[in-house]
């Protein structure tokens, strides 16, 4: 299993590898205009930071443009890029001419037919907006999404990718539907290691026991 931060923040990219448990990252544009930098130093400062992967989505409006971005997201990112490219008609055409050269990432995935084409395509992870789909997809299909998708690419060379999750809870429910690559932002990541009646069998331990540095 593999938990990303969502965040082009250098600040939290710090803290969150400081943990130890986190060692990528994923962004998009949205994310890359939260920096207080320009985009190819944040994605500079992320891939010293951290020592995984580094998501970046591509903008170009066209193949010629996405094969340019690419190669320029190279430079900078070198063997830390993941290329993420939006789930459309072009996008499908990109990954099948990028995922040869670089690792492909195939991102805003909402339906098991969109991740076997990620997967024909080459594509090395799906990514799917888990709290998205159960807000805006009809029917309860977002409740079963993961699964589907988990099962859809079962025998492939394509990992299914639990994106922008918005709750530990919610990391939890992809993980029990067999997404083994999760990522949220860092306000959400922070919350997972804590629990209060962790904190009180400490207090009890501190209070009652002795060890090494205090025996």
């Amino acid at each position: 299993m593999q938990i990303l931060l969502d965040s082009a923040i250098i600040e939290e990219a710090r803290q969150a590898a400081a943990w130890g448990w986190v060692n990528s990252a994923t962004t998009n544009p949205t994310l890359l205009a939260q920096s207080n930098l320009p985009p190819a130093e944040t994605l500079r400062e992320l891939a010293n930071i951290l020592p995984g992967q580094i998501f970046y989505q591509l903008t170009g409006a066209d193949l010629k443009a996405m094969h340019d971005e690419a190669a320029l997201a190279y430079d900078i990112l070198g063997e830390h890029l993941v290329l993420k490219i939006p789930a459309t008609t072009l996008g499908f055409q990109a990954a099948a001419r990028l995922s040869p050269k670089y690792p492909v990432a195939v991102t805003s995935i909402f339906s098991p037919a969109q991740a076997m084409l990620a997967a024909a395509a080459g594509a090395r992870y799906a990514l799917y907006y888990h709290n998205r789909a159960k807000r805006l997809l009809p029917d309860g299909q977002g409740e079963h999404l993961a699964a589907d998708l988990v099962r859809v690419l079962a025998g492939t060379d394509t990992q299914v990718a639990a994106a922008s999750l918005k709750s530990p809870e919610e990391m939890v429910a992809a993980r029990m539907a067999g997404v083994a690559i999760l990522s949220a932002k860092f306000e959400v990541l922070a919350q997972l290691p804590e629990h209060e009646l962790s904190q009180q069998a400490v207090a009890e331990f501190d209070a009652n026991g002795t060890g090494l540095l205090n025996g």
